[in-house]
């Protein structure tokens, strides 16, 4: 028997019946339950929305700032998703630290609501007036069965609860709080696409009244320059600017100060001393004999707005991905309590509760059925679109659809534990995360404010300084632009030049490239089955040179049937497969699991062994019916001191069909040889030849002899067969594999398969296998088909070319925009005009991604 046939049962005890994990320091790979989302070494990672961020340099300010603080082992802050994941020692930091540091940048937090601690709470408390009220509230919550601690703030009108949710439910500590006269609310009751829809309506509100009054203004301006002066015509334009610079505006220049307080400048900055000193030099004019400039300023701050508006509702469209899979999810279950149905909300159901799921109805979270019979469309979890038969035993899972009868279904999971809160998770990490080349971009955003500022200083000085030479470059310039005016005063020019070069620049753009991008490819592989973990693997999986493949569950389908049963003479077949089943029956391994099912089939009495360990790479061995019996290969035999070379020819006849044979030998005899065989996926074929296609080398880590690898990988296309792997040493392969081809992806399925996927450049598990090695993994593919690899890859190269489109754009726009901004060639409206447009080319070209196709097409 093939070393394949050993590796699950080689974490076996010798009684049969546990699995020594620790073997394989699972502790490190598998989420399991725990207080929060653990990053190893008693480090949990803690996500945060941001408020008040309005460029990349706001992004990497709050960066920088938590990156120093005590505690904080790692940062990343996404300005698209405007959220910030942060990992830190709980001993030494809680939340309310984290959001103090990001408020000492200048801007503020809160806990996302989707890394909450289950047990612990913050909610709002609606109809507090005085401190009696918030007393009365934590009297009712303490007094509550169930909950450990509450604090209840007035001043913030929330209470902090530590309650055990295996005792108390949240709606119950809700309907006792609206019994003493006040009302509990959960702060995710909103969810993102509230806080989207917000953003939007706010932005949008801002840029109405801008708008209205800036084109009041222009055309007022108009008038009085073109057709016919206007009395007071510098009352009536600072009366129709100064709601827009210091009213719409207000945020901006109030985020500029907190920017500049806390010494790290970002884009407000810009926007604010291109739009209040112009408007605050235009009111001079009410003294003295100057030029205006409250258009210009109120210009500038209108296409500010303009702006903000589409890059707020454009971001929006990129993080469609997660509300659509936040969605999905059912809002109520119906429980049975006492034989009697309850409806409750999803959030409060708990691990054993019974559910009611009717046809048509989603399975509000994910469970075994105990009772009933019906088919289930898992399209939104599988992509397949033909309804499963469930019955009594199976597992469903949360957010998929009851078509038919009428199913009761225990909770085995709830919260962040379900297949549907950890596709969130992943894809949220993923978007949350930087690709390497963006360390180089955030690098420089960090200085590009600055550099900007000391720009804006040089180019006011030297027109002041040289005129002459100016000049020369504004009458060339006059010849064909019509808003260069070479006549006006050096000191003008002066202050109209460097007003251009603060609103012409645009920081935004460069922190935008790689997050929008992630935000639309990640949204587009949760669409398609494919959960990509982190930017990282965008960037590597397109530079993959070789893939390796663990065989069974992989390549395989991973449910072997026993095919052939050749039994020694005298030996009758049904005396054969008795004793490989009956020492088969302790063990989990597959291939175990088919000749167990074989025996049953055909009404095979089977015996329980008193005896059973595992041979790493050889075989099972045990004792049944008081005689040892021995199932694997040639080796385990002749170990044994048996003589299987009578068999040999029809262990080589059935290991070129790519079937693994058994040799199985009872006291002194040998039995005969069993057959197993495990048919290939029907895409296995085709994506490998595509993986080929495309210049990536194929290789097979397997703990099959080389007869049966080969025969498999030549029924497949695989290149490269790494046959005869003891289940320890796939890691050791892929190593090898790593110092040949230097970037591998590693392929798999199972918990053996778990540190070999953390060894790869690129862990990518099937989503058909463990919990473990998908935990381990950098990509899942959901629907267990390795087509979706080849989309994967195609993916992530599309995304990569987006990102590198978006930072040529980005770039080449400051490069070209901000010196003919200096050279004085760029009216400030129309640069403030063109600031807004690069941010927004940005966002709509990483849009594009969607018309992409990815997908392998079948010849």
């Amino acid at each position: 028997m093939g070393n394949e046939r050993s590796e699950t049962d080689n974490i076996r005890t010798n009684t049969g019946n546990s699995i020594a994990v620790e073997e394989l320091d699972v502790s490190t790979l598998s989420g399991g339950d725990r207080a929060a989302p653990d990053a190893g070494d008693g480090v949990v990672r803690r996500s945060y929305r941001l408020i008040g961020m309005s460029c990349a340099s706001c992004a990497r300010s709050i960066e920088t700032t938590l990156q120093a603080t005590r505690g904080v082992r790692s940062v990343g802050v996404n300005y698209a998703s405007e959220k910030a994941v942060v990992e830190l020692d709980p001993t030494q930091l809680a939340d309310e630290d984290v959001i103090q540091a990001i408020r000492s940048a200048g801007y503020d937090a809160e806990p996302d609501a989707e890394s909450a601690v289950p047990g612990i709470v913050t909610m709002r408390v609606n109809g507090m007036t005085c401190a009696s009220c918030s007393a009365s509230v934590e009297k009712t919550l303490k007094a509550t069965a169930g909950v450990e601690s509450a604090a209840v703030n007035l001043a913030t009108e929330t209470a902090s609860i530590r309650f055990d949710p295996a005792r108390v439910r949240l709606s119950e500590l809700k309907r006792r709080v609206k019994d003493t006269g006040y009302e509990l609310v959960e702060p995710d009751e909103d969810d993102d696409g509230d806080r989207d829809l917000e953003k939007v309506r706010v932005a949008k509100k801002r840029l109405i009244i801008a708008s209205v009054l800036a084109g009041t203004v222009m055309a007022v301006m108009i008038v009085h320059m073109f057709i016919v002066a206007i009395p007071g015509y510098l009352a009536i334009v600072a009366a129709l600017g100064a709601p827009v610079v210091f009213g719409v505006g207000r945020h901006v220049h109030t985020a500029a100060f907190r920017a500049l307080r806390s010494g790290r400048p970002n884009m407000d900055v810009l926007v604010s001393l291109g739009s209040l000193p112009p408007f605050l030099i235009g009111l001079a004019g009410f003294f003295f004999p100057v030029q205006t400039f409250i258009e210009m300023a109120t210009t500038i701050m209108t296409f500010h707005m303009i702006g903000k508006y589409l890059e707020v509702r454009a971001k929006g469209r990129a993080s469609q991905a997660i509300r659509k899979l936040i969605e999905m999810g059912a809002k109520t279950a119906n429980i049975l309590v006492d034989g009697e149905e309850t409806e409750i909300d999803v959030k409060e159901l708990t691990t054993g509760d019974v559910m009611v799921v009717r046809p048509g109805e989603k399975i509000p979270t994910d469970g075994v059925v105990v009772s009933g019979r019906s088919f289930i469309d898992e399209s939104m979890a599988t992509g397949e679109p033909v309804p499963v038969e469930k019955t009594e035993g199976d597992e469903v899972i949360g957010a998929t659809v009851n078509a038919h009868g009428v199913l009761r279904v225990r909770v085995t999971k709830v919260g962040k534990d379900t297949f549907l809160a950890n596709v969130i998770k992943m894809v949220e990490e993923c978007q949350g995360t930087k690709v390497p080349i963006q360390e180089f971009a955030d690098r420089v955003t960090g200085y590009f404010v600055p550099i900007i500022l000391g720009l804006t200083v040089l180019t006011f000085v030297s027109f002041n300084l040289f005129p002459a030479f100016h000049a020369g470059i504004m009458e060339w310039g006059a010849s064909f632009l019509p808003w260069v005016n070479p006549n006006l005063s050096p000191l003008t020019l002066a202050f109209i030049t460097a007003t251009a070069v603060l609103v012409i620049a645009c920081p935004c753009a460069l922190g935008l490239g790689t997050p929008t991008a992630l935000m639309v490819g990640s949204g587009i592989g949760a669409e398609k089955g494919i959960l990509i973990r982190n930017g990282e693997a965008v960037q590597t999986l397109m530079d993959i040179e070789v893939v390796a493949f663990d065989k069974t569950g992989t390549i395989t389908v991973g449910k072997p049937s026993l095919t052939d049963l050749i039994a020694a003479d005298g030996v009758v077949e049904d005396e054969l497969l008795a004793a490989a089943a009956s020492l088969e029956n302790s063990s989990e391994h597959p291939l175990a699991s088919a000749i167990v099912a074989a025996a049953k089939e055909r009404g095979v009495a089977i015996t329980e062994p008193r005896e059973f360990s595992a041979v790493t790479g050889q075989g099972v061995r045990g004792t049944v019916d008081g005689s040892t019996v021995l199932v694997g290969s040639r080796r385990l035999l002749s170990e044994a001191g048996l003589d299987p070379a009578a068999f040999e020819k029809r262990l080589v006849e059935l290991e070129d069909q790519a079937k693994t044979a058994m040799l199985v030998a009872k006291g002194d005899r040998v039995l005969g040889v069993l057959a197993v065989s495990d048919p290939i996926k029907d895409d296995s074929a085709f994506a490998i030849a595509e993986l080929e296609r495309k210049g990536i080398r194929t290789a097979m880590i397997t703990g099959d002899n080389e007869r049966t690898a080969n025969a498999i990988a030549k029924l497949v296309g695989i290149s490269h067969v790494i046959a005869g792997v003891l289940p320890d040493g796939k890691v050791d392969e892929v190593r090898k594999l790593q110092e040949q081809y230097a970037l591998v992806a590693m392929v798999g399925d199972g918990i053996n398969d778990a540190p070999a996927l953390k060894q790869a450049n690129v862990g990518i598990a099937i989503g058909t296998g463990t919990d473990i090695a998908i935990e381990a993994a950098d990509v899942t593919l959901v629907r267990g088909e390795l087509t979706s690899l080849v989309t994967a890859i195609n993916l992530s190269r599309a995304t990569f070319r987006k990102i590198k489109e978006n930072y040529f754009w980005a770039w080449a726009y400051n490069v070209v925009a901000v010196p003919i901004a200096m050279f004085g060639l760029l009216h400030p409206m129309i640069g403030a005009a063109a600031m807004s447009m690069s941010s927004l080319n940005v966002v709509y070209n990483s849009l594009r991604l969607k018309r992409v196709k990815v997908e392998p097409e079948k010849q």
